[in-house]
């Protein structure tokens, strides 16, 4: 296990201490479009539009309890996850770094500045801006916060606790993964309640690198990860999610850029949703594998809203990405 259910417990009061859960819903129209009872778990009504929110003030918590004399932190992100930290590390009072790639979302960039960051843009990918990440926490004497940490893992699983308690008989839940603490903590939360709930995996054609080291039971990486999803856009998986993952998930389904399309246009038409690429790329696997789900209760996690006005132009009015 991941974590405990005692650590998960503690870690709710600390969530909700600053958030309120957010809602599943049981939309009609996306019921009658997919065939299948659905329902959404809305991540895109936290305080920065993505489930990331969470991870953030669970990792700042145990961050400032156990580094009183830290100097500041640093992180690389393609913007949820910077948008999380920057929001918590600034109600802590604890100074934050941003690096981020070249071409970046430039409304999340703006959100983390005014979440309190200082960004740097640096790279092509996120790759190269956590190598950069690094780089500037050695030579600032910063501390590195990972994208994947168990503490951000304990603080998103709370939203899976919330939709297994508000969602009885689930047969199955979609989720999108980046580096992995949204699935890793579904399915840890699904083992320490006991459920049966199949958890599936998404990522993109286009950054696959977690759908191949699923299939082959090792770590694969991928030369590009080039997806408007930038939330799924990873290239090097990460081993204590892989270990997860491994174990514990029913299988992984690719989702192409115009599944994605699709996905954050029915979101938008049925729910007056919007939904990043991320965000609807649980709903796009769905639709995907609709034949299959037919009559089953299913979960879709709408992990994040945090589309660009240009980028959403383009998207509902069919021009290329």
């Amino acid at each position: 296990m991941l974590f405990s259910h005692d650590e998960l417990e503690q870690t709710c009061s600390i969530v909700y201490d600053v958030l309120s859960p957010t809602p599943q819903i049981n939309w009609p129209l996306l019921a009658r479009r997919s065939g299948v009872d659905v329902w959404v778990k809305h991540e895109n009504h936290t305080p920065i539009g993505a489930f990331k929110v969470r991870g953030g003030c669970v990792f700042l918590d145990q961050f400032c309890r156990q580094n009183p004399e830290a100097t500041g932190l640093i992180t690389a992100t393609r913007g949820n996850h910077g948008q999380s930290i920057a929001r918590a590390a600034t109600a802590a009072g604890v100074n934050i770094t941003v690096v981020v790639p070249e071409g970046n979302s430039s409304e999340k960039n703006r959100a983390m500045e005014a979440f309190g960051a200082e960004l740097i843009v640096c790279g092509k990918d996120f790759d190269d801006a956590a190598q950069e990440a690094r780089r500037l926490a050695a030579a600032r004497n910063l501390s590195m916060v990972p994208s994947f940490h168990k503490s951000l893992a304990l603080g998103v699983a709370t939203y899976s606790r919330e939709l297994f308690e508000a969602v009885t008989n689930l047969d199955t839940v979609y989720v999108p993964i980046g580096l992995g603490s949204g699935i890793c903590g579904m399915i840890t939360v699904r083992d320490l309640l006991g459920k049966k709930t199949k958890i599936v995996g998404v990522v993109s054609e286009n950054a696959d690198a977690y759908a191949q080291s699923f299939e082959q039971g090792q770590i694969i990486t991928t030369k590009s990860a080039r997806t408007f999803a930038d939330g799924m856009a990873c290239k090097v998986p990460q081993e204590e999610a892989m270990d997860v993952i491994w174990k514990g998930c029913e299988r992984i389904v690719r989702v192409n850029e115009e599944n994605i399309r699709q996905a954050v246009i029915a979101l938008y038409q049925d729910t007056h949703n919007l939904a990043e690429g991320a965000g609807a790329a649980a709903f796009a696997a769905l639709m995907k594998e609709r034949d299959k789900m037919t009559g089953k209760r299913v979960g879709v996690v709408l992990s994040g809203g945090n589309i660009d006005l240009e980028l959403f132009q383009k998207v509902i009015s069919a021009q290329p990405i």
